[in-house]
């Protein structure tokens, strides 16, 4: 998750010029339909912030202008799906914390609730993990690498069993959030590969040691670049990593890039990833401009459809990263969210 909450804008003067209203009261331009697909493809949302948001007093609008829960009105927009992210011993920081065992089994069974599936994520930190961190949690700091083997197990098995007694069982659970480079760093760093895999395989085990039908998930950002995901899983499979699916991230905006240059890059990789590896693969991530509401709604129109042609039906589906996490709350720029509290059209894509 290559996210600097706190993003800088180059110009802000520059978003002085335009008013919210100007810039996401366009309505998408119609487009082809979306191939059908078997009604389990996976269309979702990670929505760890949620819960602070709500108990900050922000609230959530529909259309209409009444007040309406977040996660209803991620699903008026077609989505089925949450991720929640775990961390495990978080600070009450409004951006930086929460996302405990406690508030992940309550946001997951109010999920359910709604009738929506759940992915869980496990960062293994206290605080964010990504490809430019993997800072262990600070009760984990001195352990050895038999420790931390444990401490993964036993971290996951604590958090999916809560989960399973609360009557939530998650569908997928992701051992590591964007971890090119390892994680628990440095003993979990690409650096110390097989120690790296002791531990992904200890998630692995404690996960299925809860219930064998829940599909594990290895997450790699910058699911455009093959070369990247051919090397990680390469030594993956060197290493005899165990995971079912191959989650990736895909962010134009990170690369610099319109999606329209990288669009094709992320098909050829999904594809290659099924064909090299036999794994079914997920966009666990993505995201676009708030502000460039018609940008983002074709981005989002042309990744469902680029998953939903993996061949046999192996691509699982697409989750977008905090859409509900509106800028002039959370600092993040790729939230698909209106400052007057409205979704943005933006998620249209997703019906």
């Amino acid at each position: 998750m290559k996210k600097n909450i706190f993003i800088l804008f180059s110009a802000v003067m520059l978003l002085a010029c335009f008013s919210c209203s100007s810039q996401t009261e366009i309505a998408p331009k119609p487009v082809e339909p979306i191939t059908s697909m078997p009604t389990t493809f996976v269309k979702g949302a990670d929505v760890g912030w949620l819960p602070q948001m709500e108990a900050t007093g922000y609230r959530f609008l529909d259309q209409d202008g009444k007040v309406k829960d977040a996660l209803q009105l991620l699903k008026d927009r077609g989505m089925n799906t949450v991720r929640l992210r775990v961390w495990v011993n978080p600070s009450n920081h409004k951006i930086d914390g929460h996302c405990s065992k406690e508030e992940t089994v309550t946001m997951a069974v109010r999920a359910q609730k709604l009738g929506m599936r759940v992915m869980i994520n496990f960062h293994y930190s206290d605080s964010w993990a990504d490809p430019a961190k993997q800072n262990k949690p600070l009760a984990w700091a001195n352990h050895t690498v038999a420790q931390l083997k444990q401490d993964v197990y036993n971290h996951t098995f604590d958090v999916i069993s809560a989960l399973k007694q609360a009557g939530v069982t998650p569908e997928w659970v992701q051992v590591g959030n964007e971890i090119p480079g390892g994680m628990l760093w440095p003993e979990g760093s690409t650096t110390n590969w097989s120690q790296l895999a002791q531990f992904l395989n200890s998630g692995y085990d404690a996960v299925k040691a809860v219930d064998s039908k829940i599909k594990v998930v290895v997450h790699v950002d910058e699911g455009n670049n093959n070369a990247k995901f051919r090397w990680f899983f390469d030594a993956a499979t060197a290493q005899n990593v165990k995971y079912d699916i191959i989650g990736l991230s895909y962010y134009p905006y990170w690369i610099q890039k319109d999606y329209t240059q990288t669009i094709a890059d992320l098909s050829t990789n999904m594809n290659d990833m099924v064909a090299r590896y036999n794994k079914d693969v997920m966009v666990v991530e993505v995201g676009g401009e708030y502000d460039k509401v018609q940008n983002t709604y074709d981005m989002l129109r042309a990744t469902i459809q680029a998953v939903k042609n993996v061949p046999n039906n192996r691509g699982l589906g697409v989750m977008y990263w905090e859409p509900q996490g509106e800028k002039t709350w959370s600092g993040y720029s790729l939230s698909a969210w209106q400052a007057d509290g409205k979704p943005s059209p933006a998620l249209d894509a997703f019906k």
